[in-house]
């Protein structure tokens, strides 16, 4: 089927010749607005994370340069989806890394193009929207040996052009609700698109070149299609309550419904979000050693049924080329891929919502500055002072708790109350927290109390602990959130954890365990 397409005369900073996938081919139509020949997609139905990409990326690059190579290129390029998410303004470079190619992945948890049946099987409880849940920036640098895959909290409070601070996630929804209503649904979608590259761009200081978004029921296939994927947990998880995610411990073999419930999972687990980010990347990272595996080498009908697929469940911008960017990355390797986030200083509140607050606009311009600087240029970073001692745990009867309940569920408070002075914790006081919202469970104290929270946190499993100015010096707060699964038997106290990204980059290679 053809589409109707016009030539695009937005001017545009192109890639260097060694990344452009538009090098030594004519110049790609762009998607015209009409709505003839051009087949619509639901704009909510996007995916988890960003997995569907890769594997078109990398079936095509296994191949890239042959005969089959072309055919499963000119496959792809048959059946994949269009839209005009690049903006002709507000995405721009200010820092040093013009020449490197920067593409965003973007999923939505939307469950609108579900059945009841599938709902059920993914235990995917009901529609959440068009906001987008999952967004990845994927950089490769000028000589195309590496990449980083550098994931966003969809939480992040981030300034959205035009529409003031919010939270990540909503900047697609802004676009999409402030586009013409005399508009069609494409253009919605690209007004949506465009303003989440518009506020990526204002946030990293980087152009990005490419836009990518796939959807729920496309992860679901491409976890079957690849025979599974392998994962590795340090302890067993049952989370069946929420994301429906029940595993053992150790390596295992995850497809279908259970490969969503793996990456959706957050409850239950000790850093929420950051750690259902971390089994993201994992899963990217497993889908990666997969597709480089003799099951797919040697299989030319799984290779071009990955690329069907991936194809039909892909939207892209309207001058990507699947096939020739691969062939522009064939050095990349799975020890040379790189899975962080973007540095941030964990969560907070801001009014009555949970929030991932970021690091200062300084730092965050010059860790992505860093993603393209040759290893051997590299400045050495400075040394880190050394971490002050974890504080020793003392007798939880020495410890004073103030108890909030921020979860939504009603006599929460009271329960924890018990379980607490069962424990021989001394309860303050119970009451209500400023807001029902709490999505992860909270353990605030002023400083000199770094002990009595190390005491409590002990007893709290999937707690986080943070150093407040409004904590009464002598008691500790623990504010319930939806996490909340009960006060446990004290273990050894641990300092606390810090999620801010960038220390502990993962690489496509990695198989140890994670929570």
């Amino acid at each position: 089927m053809g589409r109707d397409r016009q030539h695009d005369d937005r001017a545009g900073r192109p890639l260097p010749p060694r990344l452009d996938p538009r090098a030594g081919v004519p110049p790609r139509a762009r998607a015209g607005s009409s709505a003839a020949g051009l087949r619509r997609r639901d704009p909510r139905r996007r995916l988890v994370v960003g997995s569907r990409v890769l594997a078109g990326v990398l079936s095509a690059l296994l191949l890239a340069g042959s005969g089959w190579g072309w055919y499963l290129g000119q496959v792809a390029d048959a059946t994949v989806n269009r839209t005009d998410a690049i903006p002709a303004d507000g995405n721009e470079d200010s820092g040093d890394a013009r020449e490197a190619m920067n593409l965003l992945l973007v999923g939505n948890d939307s469950r609108s193009s579900l059945t009841d049946e599938q709902l059920a099987e993914f235990n995917a409880g009901t529609d959440s929207g068009i906001n987008t849940d999952t967004m990845i920036l994927v950089h490769v640098p000028a000589d195309g040996s590496r990449a980083s895959f550098v994931s966003f909290p969809r939480d992040s409070w981030v300034e959205i052009p035009g529409h003031g601070e919010d939270k990540l996630n909503a900047a697609y929804a802004y676009g999409y609700a402030a586009a013409d209503d005399a508009t069609d649904e494409a253009a919605r979608q690209a007004a949506g698109a465009q303003l989440l590259v518009r506020t990526i761009s204002r946030l990293t200081g980087l152009q990005i070149d490419h836009y990518a978004e796939v959807d729920l029921l496309g992860f679901f296939e491409l976890s079957s299609v690849v025979g599974g994927v392998e994962v590795n947990l340090c302890e067993a998880v049952d989370d069946r309550e929420w994301s429906g995610a029940v595993f053992p411990a150790g390596p295992q073999t995850i497809s279908g419904a259970d490969a969503l419930k793996f990456v959706r999972q957050r409850h239950g687990l000790p850093g929420g979000d950051f750690d259902r980010i971390v089994r993201q990347q994992v899963f990217i990272a497993g889908v990666l050693r997969k597709m480089l595996s003799d099951d797919v080498l040697l299989d030319l009908g799984k290779q071009r049924e990955l690329v069907q697929a991936a194809a039909e469940s892909l939207t892209v911008d309207e001058d990507l080329n699947l096939l020739q960017l691969a062939e522009q990355m064939q050095s990349v390797t799975t020890g040379s891929i790189e899975f962080q986030t973007v540095p941030n200083l964990g969560i907070d509140r801001e009014g009555s919502a949970s929030i991932v607050r970021l690091e200062d606009e300084a730092t965050l311009r010059q860790f992505f500055a860093q993603l393209s600087a040759a290893p051997e240029d590299a400045a050495p970073e400075d040394a880190a002072p050394e971490d002050a001692a974890p504080a020793d745990p003392v007798d939880p009867s020495e410890v004073a708790v103030a108890v909030f309940n921020g979860s939504g569920t009603g006599g929460l408070a009271a329960e924890a109350q018990a379980d607490l002075e069962a424990g021989g914790f001394t309860v303050a006081s119970t009451g209500n927290a400023d807001s029902a919202d709490y999505e992860q469970t909270e353990i605030r104290h002023a400083a000199g109390d770094e002990a009595l929270a190390a005491t409590l946190a002990a007893a709290v499993p999937g707690a986080v602990t943070r150093l407040v100015d409004d904590a009464t010096p002598g008691t500790v707060q623990l504010v319930l959130g939806g996490d909340f699964n009960g006060i446990g038997e004290a273990t050894d106290a641990q300092p606390p954890a810090d999620p801010a990204a960038g220390e502990d980059a993962r690489t496509a290679a990695d198989t140890g365990c994670i929570n």
